[in-house]
């Protein structure tokens, strides 16, 4: 899932200066799950701004709503702000961006897209995947290197590991991680394929036109 966590209220509170009435979105699918984006946080968001603003000597109205996703146009297009002159997404960085092409108001994020990440508990996530276009997964045991890897290299470890630890002393070396696992899996001899530096290009696939075969541009 998108990873989201709330901006600081003070940032908030400054794009919203100079309107009047502003609407606030969250999006039920990732934000919520993330408790960022749900009825509740729109809930909560709302009260913090009434109280922040009215103390700036502000004075804008703010109503909620949730989508049931905001990256997608077919529920954007349920969406009803014309008596609004300012929309506060609380989705990710693609539903800020949806919502900004369907509307003719600005749209303001409430929210910071961190990663796409997986669940390690209650309210509680680590990035597994930087989207970067050049999956090596198979090859790796399912540990991706660009993202748990500090310097992402596509072959290591490097020669900071020291005893499984990432020379940076807040994570385990992800490399060090590959291997066992591999050699769990019976696959070790995997860890010696060589992968070629990656493709930053593949990351940035924005505007390109994936339905054809197999999605490629």
């Amino acid at each position: 899932m998108v990873v989201v966590s709330p901006k600081r209220l003070d940032e908030i509170v400054r794009m919203l200066a100079g309107h009047t009435r502003v609407l606030l979105l969250g999006c039920n699918t990732c934000a919520a799950v993330a408790l960022a984006g749900g009825d509740r946080e729109v809930e909560t968001m709302i009260q913090s701004l009434r109280l922040a603003t009215s103390r700036r000597g502000m004075t804008i109205g703010f109503i909620g709503g949730v989508l049931q996703r905001q990256c997608e146009p077919e529920y954007i297009d349920a969406m009803e702000a014309e008596e609004y002159d300012a929309i506060l997404s609380l989705g990710c960085g693609a539903g800020v961006a949806m919502l900004a092409a369907e509307s003719d108001v600005p749209v303001y994020p409430a929210l910071n897209t961190l990663f796409i990440g997986a669940a390690q508990g209650f309210a509680s996530w680590r990035a597994e995947c930087s989207a970067c276009g050049t999956c090596v997964l198979g090859d790796t045991a399912g540990i991706c290197p660009v993202t748990r890897c500090a310097k992402g290299i596509m072959d290591g470890p490097c020669g900071g590991v020291n005893e499984g630890q990432c020379e940076l002393g807040d994570r385990p070396c992800a490399w060090v991680e590959i291997h066992e696992r591999l050699e769990a899996q019976g696959r070790v001899e995997m860890f010696a394929r060589e992968h070629p530096p990656k493709d930053d290009s593949l990351g940035k696939l924005a505007g390109l036109d994936l339905s054809g075969p197999g999605g490629a541009p």
